[in-house]
């Protein structure tokens, strides 16, 4: 017993770090409503210090957070699609809002966070030859992109609207005769924007079925629990 006592476990600094990184991540999982009341509370904070080119990836690695109230509370009063529009796009954050597309399902991502990916392309493609230079998105890329469209929604939905935009500067890289690279990216776009608008046809013709599966058995955000004015809570 006495050994077990005098037993020392040395802790350095990576090994604590570790435990703090272990930490946020079960509360970014949002799986009970105390995580979600602590990643509201984070999201709040991240807001109140507001994004900058010093600590932008905290603020895509939360975009992948499942929970809708986290999301309001990064975003506050914000427009989602303008949310990054004080960093300048760069290769990491492209391929990061691309790889966060291709992770989820139709209908997965949360309509908010799939506006603020949204809104890093319309500033990175408005000008589509000095995008395609930052990020140049493959047939992939770009399959991730055009199966989050709403086929049951028209051309008219914010999101259907803005997805239909990016893809339209895309296909106006074709006949640049720069690479083939870019003309098959540019030729795909113009095949899902054309599919899109025909009645006659369907995105399943042209994006491969399995990435237009919605999820069968999608978990419900689990909710915080009520909160009450203070004074409220004291009376009782």
């Amino acid at each position: 017993m006495r050994a077990l006592f005098e037993k020392k476990q040395d802790w350095n600094d990576q090994d604590i770090h570790q435990i703090e990184y272990n930490m946020l991540k079960g509360i970014l999982g949002c799986r009970t409503q105390e995580a979600v009341e602590a990643a509201i509370t984070y999201a709040s904070y991240l807001n109140f210090t507001g994004i900058t080119n010093g600590n932008y990836p905290i603020f895509l690695n939360l975009l992948t957070v499942r929970n809708h109230h986290v999301i309001d509370a990064l975003l506050g009063t914000r427009d989602p699609f303008l949310f990054m529009s004080s960093i300048q796009p760069n290769y990491f954050i492209l391929s990061t809002c691309f790889s966060i597309l291709a992770k989820y399902r139709k209908a997965e991502i949360y309509p908010k966070s799939l506006g603020i990916i949204l809104g890093v392309f319309q500033a990175t493609y408005n000008s589509p030859l000095d995008g395609y230079k930052i990020y140049p998105p493959t047939v992939a890329d770009v399959n991730a992109l055009g199966k989050h469209l709403n086929e049951e929604k028209g051309q008219d939905d914010l999101l259907n609207r803005s997805i239909l935009d990016i893809l339209d500067k895309l296909s106006s890289l074709e006949g640049q005769n720069i690479d083939e690279d870019m003309e098959d990216l540019a030729v795909h776009s113009h095949h899902i924007r054309n599919n899109f608008f025909d009645s006659k046809k369907h995105l399943v013709d042209i994006i491969p079925e399995v990435l237009l599966r919605l999820e069968a058995n999608l978990d419900k955000d689990v909710q915080p629990r009520e909160r009450k004015p203070l004074a409220e809570a004291e009376a009782k």
